[in-house]
């Protein structure tokens, strides 16, 4: 009785939980259920964000809605018209741009944080998010780097997580790190027979 009593007081972290594994599930396959599915997720953790003080990964949430369209055009269109986004690697250029955004993210995020909010933990936040970010968008690219990315942002959102006593979302994140190292050896799989030089753009 008192679990589903706990259940009924933090529903909207359960289905932001549930959502978040299906979302997971299904970008590991390339399903493009991935989008909606990480749309509902988004708006799920907006409110539990919200409420915790979380503020940055909250704005982080509104983010993902938007991104969720742009990747669902994205694997939709591909490259070129009528054909579907392959898995490739991430060039050195490329990795260039991806560092700069981050650092120009996380000095952003991080002076906000520090001066307008009452984040107990802008630092990390900042850091979360703005990795979350860059590696988000390159899902819907889908590089494959990116889940190496999700393994460095959950692990570090695992404490975030015990410390604001949201256990169900360290729970996820917590399978989120261990799905992140599968998802990236099922992506690795689709590069074959080509090289990691060949497929690199």
């Amino acid at each position: 009785m008192a679990n589903f009593e706990w259940i009924l007081d933090h529903y909207v972290e359960v289905c932001g939980t549930l959502t978040g594994l299906l979302y997971l599930g299904f970008s590991i396959r390339q399903h493009y259920l991935t989008w909606p599915v990480g749309l509902l997720n988004a708006l799920f953790y907006i409110a539990v964000f919200f409420s915790s003080k979380i503020y940055a990964d909250m704005t982080l949430q509104f983010y993902y809605v938007g991104i969720s369209i742009f990747g669902w055009w994205s694997w939709h269109h591909g490259s070129a018209p009528g054909h579907s986004l392959d898995v490739t690697r991430t060039g050195t250029d490329l990795w260039l741009k991806i560092m700069s955004v981050f650092l120009l993210l996380f000095a952003v995020i991080a002076c906000v944080l520090v001066k307008f909010t009452d984040s107990s933990v802008p630092y990390w936040d900042a850091a979360t998010t703005a990795m979350s970010i860059v590696a988000t968008w390159m899902l819907a690219r889908k590089k494959i780097e990116h889940w190496l990315i999700w393994v460095l942002v959950d692990a570090i959102s695992i404490g975030l997580f015990i410390v604001k006593e949201l256990y169900p979302t360290a729970i996820l994140f917590l399978v989120y790190t261990i799905l992140a190292v599968y998802g990236f050896i099922e992506w690795k799989k689709e590069l074959f027979p080509l090289t990691w030089k060949e497929r690199a753009v």
